[in-house]
């Protein structure tokens, strides 16, 4: 067993007897109250999941394991000092609830470049798919291919004990974690490049050997890589993607399954669709516009835009959030990428300007709680500005970068044993006869 499943294990084992006691002995206390507005839209608030590796602070934004994205900018280990977290280093964290060494993101490193090989019938999976279908249609396609490969599905059919069931599930994520660059570069290789496939290099990291086999090679992509996986990584436990696949494990479907139905999920326009919503957004603007920087007259310009589209019964994508009240910190981090690194670059000019025009406007309409941007009005100027201009791609990066958070927590709800998720519902008569109506 390796170390970092020894830790797991101790860790694990000290926690799931915490888990137990709580429900054996105070499973009766009340948590939380529900209203039937919570109910009708979307659960906003209700308390009615266990997870472990993020919070969203809506002050602060998301905290892994306790931390802030500008502590674990500090304390998190980098190749150089000048450079970005290694999202290897976020996942020690999220997984074992403290601060790796440099020793143990190399160890990570060197575990997912052992363990990246794909099987070539996965590639043979996405190749039955016509060359128009989406990168996520692929994306998910390739990752359920992959569930040939199963240990736990192995071990459950053959009786492994309950209590076990994290083990092969640990092997699996690790071996998926692995994986998921390869394939996503694959396909964003045979989409864009006409299926010209770079091969995986050995001495890179997790995030710079992405970027290497979608074929973009310079130290800058490299640290906009590391970046974009670390902040992507995960945003508490009640999202789409994270929740489906905790939801989807919790039948005790294997790894693969349950991540690719957490990326069915991340593919939708309210979720993971999102970033490439914004760049589709900010070039219908200009094209209409026309191309503008952020005097005066010109930010009038943008103003009058937002506040038309915004009378059409429109949202702003990139703006708003459903649990933050202030600017996210994920977009402050690429901003402050983009002053360190990307000069006279007229995308990048135009998300800068929008943080200055759009919030006053949303505050105008007095009904947006939240008028600040979030992480995806940023994210794709950054990789526009870098040549990876090919919008329709951006949720599968979002995607490879959400496996550390989701998978890392699913291991979790294997170690605690947590039950199959089975929640009441009622029909709408029930609802009707609640109100009296």
């Amino acid at each position: 067993m390796d170390y970092i499943k020894e830790k797991l294990l101790k860790k694990g084992e000290q926690e799931r007897q915490i888990v137990k006691k709580l429900v054996k002995e105070y499973g009766d206390l009340q948590l939380d109250t529900v209203s039937m507005g919570q109910v009708l839209t979307g659960m906003k608030g209700v308390t009615s999941l266990l997870t472990v590796t993020s919070k969203l602070d809506p002050e602060n934004g998301i905290r892994f394991r306790g931390y802030s994205i500008p502590e674990l900018q500090e304390k998190l280990p980098k190749l150089n000092p000048e450079g970005e977290p290694l999202p290897e280093g976020l996942f020690y964290l999220m997984l074992l609830d403290e601060l790796p060494t440099t020793e143990d993101v190399q160890y990570l490193t060197n575990e997912w470049t052992k363990r990246n090989k794909v099987p070539g019938h996965v590639f043979d999976v996405i190749n039955a798919l016509p060359p128009t279908s989406k990168p996520m249609t692929q994306f998910s396609t390739g990752i359920l291919a992959m569930a040939t490969e199963s240990l736990f599905q192995k071990a459950y059919r053959e009786g492994v004990p309950k209590d076990e069931y994290w083990v092969t599930t640990y092997e699996d994520v690790m071996n998926l974690i692995a994986q998921l660059p390869t394939i996503a570069a694959y396909i964003y290789r045979r989409n864009f490049h006409g299926g010209d496939v770079i091969p995986p290099d050995p001495k890179l990291d997790w995030a710079a050997n992405f970027a290497h086999m979608m074929g973009y090679d310079s130290e800058e992509v490299y640290r906009l890589f590391r970046m974009y996986l670390f902040l992507h990584a995960d945003h508490e436990g009640g999202n789409v993607s994270a929740h489906t696949t905790h939801l989807v494990s919790s039948a005790l479907s294997n790894p693969f399954y349950a991540y690719a139905a957490g990326m069915t999920g991340l593919a939708g326009p309210l979720h993971g669709y999102a970033n490439q919503e914004v760049i589709r957004w900010i070039k219908g603007m200009l094209d209409e516009i026309g191309p503008c920087g952020c005097a005066d007259e010109e930010k009038e310009k943008i103003a009058n835009y937002v506040k038309n589209y915004i009378s059409e019964g429109k949202v702003i994508p990139g703006f708003g959030h459903a649990v933050l009240r202030v600017t996210d910190p994920r977009y402050v981090a690429q901003k402050k990428f983009a002053e360190k690194y990307v000069k006279d670059d007229h995308m990048v000019d135009v998300v800068n300007c929008l943080y200055e025009v759009v919030p006053p406007v949303l505050q105008s309409l007095g009904k947006v709680k939240n008028p600040w941007p979030n992480v995806d009005a940023y994210s794709g100027s950054l990789l526009q500005h870098y040549g990876i201009d090919e919008y329709f791609f951006y949720t599968v990066m979002f995607g490879v970068s959400r496996a550390l958070g989701v998978l890392a927590q699913l291991i979790w709800d294997r170690m605690y044993g947590l039950p199959i998720e089975r929640p009441k519902s009622q029909p709408l008569k029930w609802f009707r006869e609640q109100a009296g109506i």
